[in-house]
Formats: structure tokens, sequence, C-alpha cells
């Protein structure tokens, strides 16, 4: 089963990523944690990564896709990947959606978790003053915001149109979205 949980930063995606992880053995493949692994490295494409994301903006779609399509294999050993935060674009989309049937393979489910933008604010305000991730900053979280808005609003009907978006009140709390979720899966 491949699954994209679809919202803006700090809607909780990775909070449930990780739980299908533990309770499905599912893989997550998550760009934010792929792109501060690069930070992390200190390597070139890390440098250019890092100014990047510091500025609010999204990283380029080459990069995003080359990190998704080296982690395929391991998905796919493991019964299936949880996309969190891919794709961000409707291009995106397409060129994933194009690496999984080359693969024999598909999205079974996007799971958009619906949330309030001021709310999303004064979580990242909070988790920025815990801890202090630059990519977290409230400046650059508005950037990221506006840039997940305009940017991303596109794939709603693109999925919606293949079937397969649900929509999650991500407002809720962590087991209520947590049970809405495996709700999904198990329909699906």
């Amino acid at each position: 089963m491949n699954l994209i949980l679809f919202g803006p930063p700090a809607a909780g995606k990775g909070t449930q990523a990780k739980r299908l992880v533990e309770t499905r053995g599912m893989v997550q493949l998550s760009t934010g944690d792929m792109l501060r692994a690069a930070i992390a490295s200190g390597s070139d494409l890390g440098q250019t990564v890092k100014g990047i994301m510091e500025r609010g903006e999204l990283v380029t779609d080459e990069i995003v896709v080359a990190l998704i399509e080296a982690r395929l294999d391991e998905a796919e050993a493991a019964g299936g990947a949880i996309f969190d935060g891919f794709p961000r674009t409707v291009a995106q989309a397409q060129a994933l959606d194009a690496m999984l049937a080359r693969r024999g393979s598909t999205i079974d489910r996007v799971v958009r978790l619906k949330v309030d933008d001021e709310a999303l604010k004064a979580r990242i305000a909070q988790r920025y003053a815990e801890q202090g991730r630059p990519d977290d900053n409230p400046e650059s979280f508005r950037v990221r915001l506006e840039a997940y808005n305009r940017q991303t609003a596109p794939l709603l009907p693109y999925y919606e149109g293949q079937g397969k978006l649900v929509e999650i009140d991500g407002m809720a709390s962590i087991d209520a979205v947590a049970g809405a979720i495996d709700t999904v899966l198990a329909d699906a």
C-alpha cells in the first residue's frame, strides 16, 4: 500500500507517519527528514538545500524526486510507503505516478489533514521555541505555509479526480486522527 499524507507543514503528518511505521511496518518517506539529513551531511547538496530552506523556499522538484526515488526499493520491500511532505505540486505528483507506474505500483490513498492556518502558526512558534529547528522559525514558516497553500492546492482536484482523496479533521486529537486514518486504510 502506498499512502500520501497531505497537509501543510506542522499539520501532524510526521506524527501520523511514525505511528503507521510502528503499527504497519511501512516506510516513511519524509522529504523534510531527507532534506535535513542532506543538510547534516555537510555535502554540497546539503549546503544548497540549507540556503533554500532557511529562506523558506521550496526545494526544486528534481532534488526532491531524486531523494524519493532512491528510497522506493526499501519501501516496496516493506510493503508500502507513506509519502510525507511529497508531492507538493502537480508536477511532483505526475512524476511520482510515473515512477510508481514503471514499478507496477500506484498511490492507493491520499489522506488530507484539514487544519486551521492560524492554529498552525501557533503550533510552529511553540515547536520553534522548544526544538529550535532553523526551518521552523515563524517567519520562514509563514513563507512555507503561503507556498504550500499556493502551490499545493491544485493537488486536491488532481487526487480527487482519481478517487483517492479522503479528508480528515487534522485539528482533532492525535488519537482521533490516527483512528480516522486506520478506518481509511481498512477501506483501501
